[in-house]
């Protein structure tokens, strides 16, 4: 009587080669997903429009054929009444960026999605409408950059932000930074939150 061989799939050999083969495929598709996300990531793309868009009046309505909240670009509004190129736009919001990084405003803000809840989420608040109107916005928010105390905006929460010695340039930065991430096509979050200047739209 002859012995069976086992069958293909119970030999060791099998799994070792499918393990290398599915291994390979998934690290294919993970440098496949990465360079995609990173496309879609990057300013200038349809999500994350380029950095000149603060030169840009910024909005947040809801999208009936979308289902969804989205941003919205209008006509020229350009931030402290001077329009920017492109690299200068970059460089402004850039500085913005890495001033709220070394500031650690995370540890109690939320930027999309990213972040602390002690303090009030960061990822739309150029269009908020605690900042009154349109036309003081900008300067509201310097002043309260670099005076917390005395600009307190704590609407009965008495949680107020500490001075953090924000300098103007570095005030004027940080308001460019919200300004392009209010920007930013979040996918509808946060769902609800009606814009500064479209209360009675």
């Amino acid at each position: 009587m002859t012995e069976q061989s086992p069958p293909r799939w119970a030999s060791e050999t099998f799994w070792k080669k499918t393990a290398i083969w599915v291994t390979g495929g998934s690290f294919v598709l993970l440098v496949i997903l990465s360079f995609d996300s990173m496309k879609q990531i990057s300013a200038g793309g349809p999500r994350v429009p380029a950095y000149s868009v603060i030169n840009k009046d910024i909005s947040y309505r809801f999208d009936k054929a979308k289902q969804r909240y989205q941003p919205t670009i209008g006509e020229d509004a350009p931030l402290f009444g001077k329009t920017l190129s492109e690299e200068e736009a970059e460089k402004l919001v850039d500085h913005g960026k890495k001033t709220v990084q070394a500031k650690n405003c995370m540890n109690c803000h939320t930027l999309l999605g990213n972040g602390a809840y002690y303090a009030p989420d960061l990822t739309k608040a150029w269009l908020d409408q605690g900042w009154g109107a349109k036309e003081s916005r900008e300067q509201m928010m310097v002043n309260f950059l670099l005076d917390p105390e005395k600009n307190a905006r704590t609407y009965g929460s008495n949680r107020k932000m500490p001075n953090l010695d924000i300098t103007p340039p570095e005030a004027e930065a940080i308001v460019a930074f919200l300004k392009w991430m209010s920007s930013i096509d979040t996918n509808g979050f946060p769902h609800n939150f009606i814009a500064l200047g479209e209360e009675d739209k």
